[in-house]
């Protein structure tokens, strides 16, 4: 008898959101999703249905001006897809239809949500699904106070639109073709986004573990688990130090901040800081920018989000035990721990893997898109960095990418989203590795 092959919950992860990849690219090829009339090519429809499933926000057409309504509609459908997760939404549907889920639906759910355990993982997603729309609903509410005076009726469009968009953490808007930049120094712009973004990227597990809905009685921030710890002081530190960082950087630079007052100063370089964690709206020309903010935001887009959210990048659990584990070798402690408490040698090792792998990712991404373009070596570093942690800043670079440009940054895109710890375990899932025999062990030297 042929043994029945089965895909793996994370191999199924990957092909759903490729699924939903190909689906949307042809809806976008389709001469109604163009504002024009005329159907686009079906690369730039590809590459914009990709850049939007993997919340990423890297385009190479306008979004405001090249497609119509509906294929606006579009994109915003498959950007909610990806930042909720193609799992999540599948079993928001079978909530409705309240239909039963078994344990293979609620494995998937563990291994899209990253969680340790599938215990109450039901009423997690139901969470998850009523946070969002709230938080959403919220922030579209908020932007119409701005968009709908200056826009009309289509403010109330462009308002939902960007409110799902900031909190999926995707940098696409239906504004105008520089971004926000014209927006660069509203304040109701700037902290409704802000905090669309935060929101979005700090991660499911915070909200409830703040919010107290996790069952236990809170009595103060102390009591918070250590992810959350993690994770707020992290995106804290980030957040305000890469703000901090730009606005040393920037403040004579009358290309960016150079001729604002110093509030406005400060809230382009508060706002560069939590976009660059893989939102990727811009309020500044990121082609502006010093040499020293760029490499600065190189690394806190590589950085990314917390986990459990809609950001991309390695995640800031991830930086904050390699951190530790680094510190903890050089003054030769035995173990690891952060906040007074132990952290396990598998999430070491695991805060190693999606390093690398996202680090190989970037770096394969980077070769060879240097090798079809001639273009300068930080705006091709901007632009791999920026599509592998999905965050969509781009120094100019992505309209004039030639086809070969756009397959690589469509591939660095999806790679990038799926995550680089589940490509292994896909990879790898039909591999089975039986160490039924040790292999002795023998000193070496490293540094």
């Amino acid at each position: 008898m042929k043994k029945k092959r089965t895909l793996s919950t994370t191999q199924f992860i990957m092909l759903s959101f490729l699924a939903v990849i190909v689906l949307g690219s042809i809806l976008l090829s389709l001469p109604v999703s163009s504002a024009s009339g005329e159907a686009v090519s079906y690369l730039d429809a590809l590459f914009t249905a990709t850049t939007a499933t993997c919340v990423t926000g890297l385009v190479t057409l306008p979004t405001v001006s090249t497609w119509s309504t509906f294929g606006q509609a579009v994109i915003l459908v498959l950007i909610q897809v990806g930042g909720l997760g193609v799992i999540t939404i599948m079993s928001a549907v079978m909530l409705l239809l309240n239909r039963r889920m078994g344990l293979g639906d609620r494995l998937l759910l563990q291994d899209a949500f990253n969680l340790n355990s599938i215990s109450g993982i039901i009423r997690f997603v139901k969470r998850v699904l009523l946070g969002t729309v709230l938080v959403e609903g919220v922030g579209a509410l908020l932007y119409m106070t701005v968009f709908v005076p200056e826009f009309g009726p289509r403010g109330v469009w462009i308002s939902v639109f960007t409110a799902v968009s900031a909190f999926c953490n995707a940098g696409m808007d239906i504004l105008a073709e520089n971004s926000l930049c014209d927006y660069a120094t509203n304040p109701t712009i700037n902290l409704v986004t802000g905090l669309l973004i935060v929101l979005g990227g700090i991660g499911y597990i915070v909200w409830w573990d703040v919010m107290g809905l996790t069952g236990r009685k809170r009595r103060g921030l102390r009591n918070l688990s250590l992810h959350s710890k993690i994770a707020i002081a992290a995106t804290l530190i980030l957040i305000f130090g890469g703000g901090l960082l730009i606005l040393l950087f920037e403040y004579h630079n009358p290309l960016t901040i150079g001729n604002l007052s110093l509030f406005d100063k400060i809230q382009v370089s508060l706002f560069q800081s939590v976009t660059t964690r893989t939102a990727g709206f811009a309020t500044v020309p990121q082609q502006d920018l010093t040499n020293a903010s760029s490499v600065l935001c190189l690394f806190l887009m590589f950085v990314g989000g917390s986990p459990v959210g809609t950001a991309g990048g390695i995640k800031t659990v991830t930086l904050a035990v390699l951190a530790v584990s680094a510190m903890a070798t050089i003054q030769n402690k035995q173990e690891v721990s952060l906040f007074n408490r132990k952290i396990s040698r598998q999430a070491v090792n695991k805060a190693v893997a999606v390093t690398m792998m996202s680090f190989a990712i970037a770096f394969a991404s980077t070769l060879l898109l240097c090798a079809v373009t001639d273009a300068d070596a930080l705006d091709i570093l901007y632009e791999t960095v920026s599509a592998t942690a999905t965050v969509g800043l781009s120094r100019d670079l992505t309209p004039s990418l030639n086809d070969a440009g756009k397959a690589i940054i469509i591939g660095t895109m999806y790679l990038g989203r799926v995550g680089p710890i589940s490509l292994a375990m896909a990879l790898n899932a039909n591999k089975k590795h039986q160490n039924i025999i040790k292999n002795p062990t023998e000193e070496i030297s490293v540094g």
